[in-house]
């Protein structure tokens, strides 16, 4: 399993990921699950992914090869899409097709779904934010609902529903999605470290900041325990 999280903010967005894949007990793994596209100054798109791993690297590889190819059209490539709502559409697509042709190479038995987060800003553009679904269709983050969540995403969500508005800033969003990812941890074995965080600062067309956090990351262990303790403080103070 995993737990990916983007939070769209009026100062930028902010994405978080874990790393851990595992088919069974006694078969896990680290798979990078952030996967950044991006022409500085012209475009970036960042694209989080959980499901299977065979659905997710097939469709990363296939966005990677049409990307680099110089004969790609804007219907094709998001590289060169003319508006992130084109960029969704075409992972979306790509995603549907790919879960459709492993799908049909499996048993009955098993399953092929992969799900993603697609954020980023074209120059000249908003900054946008997707969830795309299996079936390649997609809902955006609005102000009503300024983050997206994959995976598993009901350990972490209630310090964001408490917490983050389209208001809040960078600094504060970082702290949010660390703790939401803290929240997992605790909470699913499924879900591990080492973290992927990455931060585009509004119309700067770039992945502003990148941080692998390791296990054993002092700063986030700091911040873990700092965390439980103003919770317990917090509970002791609540009257019946």
């Amino acid at each position: 399993m995993t737990y990916c999280v983007g939070l769209l903010l009026d100062a930028g967005i902010v994405l978080l990921s874990d790393t851990r894949t595992n088919a069974g007990l006694d078969n896990i793994a680290t798979y990078r699950k952030m996967f950044v596209f991006e022409e500085p100054g012209d475009r970036v798109i960042t694209i989080l992914t959980a499901g299977s791993l065979s659905v997710t690297q097939t469709t990363m590889a296939r966005l990677r090869e049409i990307a680099d190819d110089p004969d790609s059209t804007p219907e094709t490539s998001i590289m060169k899409a003319e508006t992130m709502l084109k960029v969704v559409d075409i992972v979306g697509a790509k995603l549907a097709e790919v879960r459709v042709d492993i799908g049909q190479k499996l048993s009955m038995l098993q399953a092929a779904s992969a799900s993603m987060i697609v954020a980023g800003q074209r120059r000249g553009g908003a900054m946008r934010m997707f969830l795309v679904y299996p079936e390649g269709n997609y809902i955006e983050a609005t102000e009503d609902t300024p983050f997206l969540q994959i995976g598993e995403h009901k350990y972490g969500k209630p310090i964001l529903d408490r917490v983050v508005t389209t208001h809040t800033s960078l600094k504060d969003a970082q702290k949010a999605v660390l703790l939401s990812m803290d929240s997992t941890l605790r909470s699913n074995l499924s879900v591990g470290m080492p973290l992927d965080l990455a931060i585009i600062e509004r119309d700067d067309c770039r992945v502003s900041q990148r941080r692998r956090i390791e296990a054993g990351d002092e700063s986030f262990r700091a911040m873990s325990e700092a965390w439980s303790g103003a919770l317990r403080d917090g509970f002791s103070q609540i009257e019946l």
